[in-house]
């Protein structure tokens, strides 16, 4: 059997005097105010659910740039959490604030929020040449950057992997490509084109599987474990954001993933996240 490990939950802290909100987009997303989850709290989740290790990722919707709670959380328990932090890229001072993080000990990577449910329009400046600077210093730091972004930014997103080859880039939620009964090879077919390059893994959370339960698993997968290979796909979670307990969110992934030789689900749930963030090693 192999270990799980979830690299898409977020935590909330409860003393907002230590840990003040200053969400993205000017208001803190729903979820955070009703049902937000501390480390301790996230970590008898995991404990219950049978995840060895996350990777916390920044509350954007909740904190912005301000990472302090997921950093702090990952350094109060280092054997079971490291962090991905989030950065603003088109800061003057990008490129530093990538080193200063890249400094911390339990950093795995760094995020980039460009929609989602404070922002929900497509942001425009993930290619802009002021982001230029952030990316060579996230190559220079080793550090993946995960794009929270849909379909609709893939122009700007090809045109930096080809800009910077030696930046990782990890699509978060898959880039939410449009899963639904008899339509799951065209949503598949969105995402395979991007598979030619190397520097690309996609994130699968409940924001896929969910739909995928609901329709053909294989007609999906197939064609994305045969384009990106299933040591650049790896499980998140997406919980608390995802309302379910985090045992269910396993359990969905399990069965979504059920027809796979165990070893292509052995690297989903926790082989290419050792790969892509040895902070979780």
């Amino acid at each position: 059997m192999y270990d799980i490990f979830d690299i898409h939950p977020h935590v909330l802290s409860a003393d907002q005097s230590a840990y003040p909100l200053a969400p993205l987009g000017g208001s803190v997303s729903g979820w955070a105010s009703t049902r937000p989850v501390t480390a301790e709290q996230l970590l008898a989740g995991m404990d219950a659910a049978g995840i060895a290790k996350a990777a916390l990722v920044q509350a954007s919707t909740a904190y912005g740039y301000d990472n302090s709670y997921v950093l702090d959380s990952a350094a109060r328990y280092p054997d079971r959490f490291a962090a991905v932090a989030c950065a603003d890229p088109l800061a003057p001072d990008a490129a530093e604030m990538v080193r200063k993080l890249a400094a911390h000990p339990r950093l795995a990577g760094i995020r980039l929020f460009t929609t989602g449910s404070t922002m929900p329009g497509q942001a425009q400046w993930l290619n802009d040449e002021q982001t230029y600077p952030f990316w060579v210093a996230a190559a220079d730091a080793g550090a993946p950057v995960c794009v929270q972004m849909r379909l609709a930014a893939t122009d700007q997103l090809t045109d930096v992997l080809e800009r910077f080859p030696a930046t990782r880039v990890v699509l978060d939620h898959m880039a939410y490509p449009p899963i639904a009964p008899g339509q799951e090879r065209a949503a598949a077919d969105q995402l395979t084109p991007l598979a030619k390059y190397p520097q690309l893994y996609l994130k699968m959370t409940v924001r896929n599987t969910e739909p995928l339960a609901e329709s053909d698993p294989q007609e999906f997968l197939g064609p994305l474990l045969d384009a990106f290979g299933p040591t650049r796909i790896a499980w998140g979670s997406n919980f608390p954001a995802a309302e379910q307990p985090l045992a269910t969110l396993v359990e969905l992934a399990r069965t979504v993933l059920a027809k796979l030789p165990e070893g292509d689900q052995a690297a989903i749930f926790s082989g290419t996240a050792r790969s892509l963030y040895p902070a979780l090693r």
